[in-house]
């Protein structure tokens, strides 16, 4: 068996090379360039299932910042946290988060009685309200249109997964920019 001594390193550039694009290729891995802390967008704790706003503003995702399960809003714009209020409840597990097209509405899944269900944040109200209370089967996957009329979203009520279609109606303030026009569904 061939030992190999400091001579023999010294020798052979080459190992040396090898070395330190190794050394080097580690320390690239790092994220010590990324901006970390309890006011940036990345955390030192799991942050998952990433929704973004129709105009890219908004960002909306479930962070595990705080030992707490939470769904936080982020400005990209201002680089900065929006705080809804009322949207986050102690012993509430929110997921899915889904935003309209400036964010008004955020529609996502959480749980009454133990069975998922599907609700909508209003961030111009500040009230959440639940639009599934009647679905006898599991639900998941919400999405809400960029307007925010229609939130789609999966259901086993017939014993597999299909998809339902909620339409809030034509009444309901729609999450459009200032000036646009609107079609009609055909």
């Amino acid at each position: 068996m061939k030992k190999f001594t400091s001579e023999f390193w010294l020798q052979k550039p080459i190992y040396w090379s090898l070395i330190f694009g190794f050394t080097s290729l580690l320390a690239s891995c790092g994220s010590g360039d990324l901006p970390l802390g309890p006011t940036s967008l990345n955390s030192r704790y799991t942050e998952e299932q990433p929704a973004l706003s129709g105009n890219g503003r908004f960002l909306a995702f479930i962070s595990h910042r705080n030992n707490t399960h939470q769904l936080l809003v982020y400005d990209l714009r201002q680089q900065s946290f929006i705080s809804p209020p009322g949207l986050n409840r102690r012993e509430t597990i929110i997921e899915s988060p889904s935003l309209s097209y400036t964010g008004r509405y955020i529609a996502y899944l959480t749980s009454d009685q133990g069975r998922p269900v599907v609700a909508l944040y209003d961030r111009a109200t500040q009230q959440s309200q639940i639009v599934t209370p009647t679905y006898r089967g599991w639900v998941r996957n919400p999405a809400i249109s960029p307007d925010g009329r229609y939130i789609v979203f999966e259901t086993a009520a017939r014993g597999q997964w299909d998809i339902e279609v909620l339409d809030r109606g034509p009444t309901i303030e729609l999450d459009i920019p200032n000036g646009a026009t609107v079609e009609p569904p055909q």
